[in-house]
């Protein structure tokens, strides 16, 4: 698993390209993104944008040494439902 290193002031995107993992065709109609754990001073997502088979969300904030999970949930053309989740580190950099 990989973790992915962020620092507390940038506001960096993190996309996930989903097109290796459907069938030929199909599109994102929906895509979501959640960060845990939540509260004041954790990784925010400022900005998202959903693409045909790509997602993309603009990631800013977080607590030094805290690690988050940030989770994208989506919903294909054909009704299915997917998920994938980074984890992220926020350091000093």
């Amino acid at each position: 698993m990989a973790i992915f290193l962020k620092d507390p002031m940038a506001m960096i995107d993190f996309a996930i390209d989903w097109s290796a993992n459907v069938p030929a065709g199909l599109t994102l109609v929906e895509s979501t993104w959640a960060v845990t754990p939540g509260g004041s001073d954790a990784v925010t997502v400022a900005a998202s944008v959903r693409e045909a088979l790509r997602s993309v969300a603009t990631l800013g904030g977080g607590q030094q040494g805290q690690l988050y999970h940030v989770t994208n949930r989506v919903i294909f053309s054909d009704g299915r439902s997917d998920e994938r989740t980074l984890v992220l580190r926020v350091e000093n950099q």
